[in-house]
């Protein structure tokens, strides 16, 4: 039951590969969607966050503030890491639990965990394919600038609080190249995607 991996730095493209993945017929795992899960009200990953970075991360609903807890971890490796800490091992139990689901239900799909930090975090070592969504930091800081509306400065703590190119490149089995257009993107994809569905069929 092989397990292929999508990852890719912030703006390279990555969900535009996904989506379409998914069309095509693949299991999606999102790791961003568990990681929202991992600090849902009440749980104890919030409970964790709120004792390491205080009150003023928590919205007066008593949800996580993200934007709040983004401009500190973006500006501080140290509270960055702290995060990680507390999130990645939930994150990586509820998707076990998600491939684990993926499987029963049907050994011979293709099931991809799209996880931005695998570089970072998680390696590479669980994944018998990894694929990488990749398009040069220059072109995804002016992505976030232009697109998402982030100040240069903003644009580029956050591209460099990820793993730089060659770290996540150094990973790759395939490389999706984003920076051209997104229809080049799903046309890779596309092409792609006979590989990945003879990968689950050995």
């Amino acid at each position: 039951m092989p397990l292929i991996a999508l990852t890719g730095g912030i703006a390279a493209g990555k969900s535009t590969v996904a989506s379409r993945l998914a069309e095509l017929g693949a299991v999606v795992v999102d790791a961003d969607r568990l990681s929202r899960q991992a600090v849902e009200v009440g749980s104890p990953g919030l409970s964790a966050i709120r004792e390491r970075f205080g009150d003023t991360v928590i919205a007066g609903d008593g949800s996580l503030d993200r934007p709040a807890l983004g401009a500190v971890v973006f500006s501080d490796e140290g509270a960055r890491a702290d995060l990680n800490a507390i999130v990645h091992p939930e994150v990586s139990r509820l998707s076990q639990e998600a491939f684990a689901a993926a499987f029963a239900e049907d050994p011979r799909r293709v099931v991809v965990y799209d996880v931005p930090l695998l570089a970072e975090s998680r390696g590479a070592a669980e994944f018998d394919v990894v694929v990488v969504v990749h398009a040069p930091a220059e072109e995804r800081i002016r992505r976030l600038v232009e697109i998402r509306r982030m100040t240069p400065a903003e644009a580029e703590g956050r591209v460099r609080a990820q793993a730089d190119d060659a770290a996540r490149l150094a990973l790759a089995d395939h490389v999706i190249d984003s920076s051209v257009s997104v229809e080049s993107t799903v046309a890779a994809t596309d092409a792609l995607w006979p590989k990945l569905e003879a990968t689950v069929r050995k």
